[in-house]
């Protein structure tokens, strides 16, 4: 839809935020003229065999954080939202040398929109990989899974995707958030967006900590699982997060990771390569291990994600 569509303008009037959102992206994305961020890197023209993606990472927050041994570059993502990232990066191709991987619904609710295709895909949020607790998949259970691929398909370059720190955070033990901040609990309803919209009061100072404790809670899995691969690996995001910075070029304040907006807290990503023995890659035809799942059950998980 255009920036003036009839449901946008409804939402611009609910909401002034929005509609200079949409400005902003309209700016962005040269009047909607790149379908995504051009100057970003294309990720299968790069040199891994294993692409580990932290869902909703910063490259300024992973560079303060993380201690994982290798060497920290930057790159520009393509994309400043999940679907926008997939579109830019896997849409039409046929990526049978890659296994992959994923926590995030995305993916599978986007399928035949991006009608691409793995030599296997591994739907970790399904049955028993979702964490009924904390309405996400927690990190040990990607990492597990990821090991496990690796284990059966040696020879495929494996893209993992987590979904930390993309919200929901995990809290462990006591919640420290009251219910005017009760999207930062799991469990309970709330969303970036509501914040942008002012329905939710909440400020930069209450969010960073459990923002920050996410991706902590999750380095030391991905570390897990760096130590258990063969070959060149790189860890990276798919996008960053926007915690109340001011956008561009109209310096409203911005909240989460709305698609076509490419600043740099959304699309400066991290690029950390672990050097490794490089192994033998090698293309065949997908393995067909199509299981559907209920509508409403994907639904329901990319809620509790956040997605609305």
């Amino acid at each position: 839809m255009g920036v003036f569509s009839p449901e946008r303008i409804r939402r611009g009037l609910s909401s002034p935020n929005l509609f200079l959102r949409e400005v902003n992206r309209l700016y962005h994305r040269q009047g909607y003229t790149r379908p995504y961020n051009t100057d970003g890197v294309d990720l299968f023209g790069e040199d891994w065999d294993n692409l580990l993606i932290l869902d909703a990472c910063r490259y300024d927050m992973f560079a303060d954080q993380s201690s994982l041994q290798g060497r920290l570059e930057s790159r520009r993502s393509r994309g400043s939202s999940t679907r926008e990232f997939l579109k830019a990066n896997v849409a039409g191709k046929e990526l049978h040398d890659t296994v992959y991987v994923t926590a995030n619904p995305q993916f599978y609710r986007l399928r035949d929109w991006l009608d691409a295709s793995f030599h296997a895909v591994d739907h970790v949020w399904k049955t028993d990989g979702w964490d009924e607790d904390h309405r996400t998949v927690l990190p040990e259970t990607t990492t597990a899974h990821a090991l496990s691929a690796a284990e059966s398909y040696p020879n495929k370059r494996l893209l993992v995707h987590y979904i930390q720190p993309h919200y929901p955070f995990i809290v462990e033990g006591d919640q420290p958030f009251d219910d005017d901040q009760a999207f930062l609990k799991p469990g309970t309803a709330g969303s970036w967006a509501q914040l942008m919209t002012g329905d939710l009061d909440a400020s930069a100072d209450d969010i960073w900590p459990a923002y920050r404790a996410n991706l902590d809670r999750t380095l030391p899995h991905v570390e897990q699982l760096l130590d258990g691969l063969d070959g060149k690996s790189v860890v990276t995001a798919d996008h960053g997060n926007m915690v109340g910075e001011r956008a561009s070029p109209l310096p409203i304040r911005e909240w989460g990771h709305p698609h076509g907006i490419y600043t740099d807290e959304l699309v400066n990503v991290p690029w950390h390569v672990v050097e490794g023995e490089r192994r033998t890659i090698e293309r065949d035809p997908p393995v067909d291990h199509r299981n559907d799942t209920d509508d409403d059950v994907v639904a329901e998980r990319l809620a509790d994600l956040g997605y609305v």
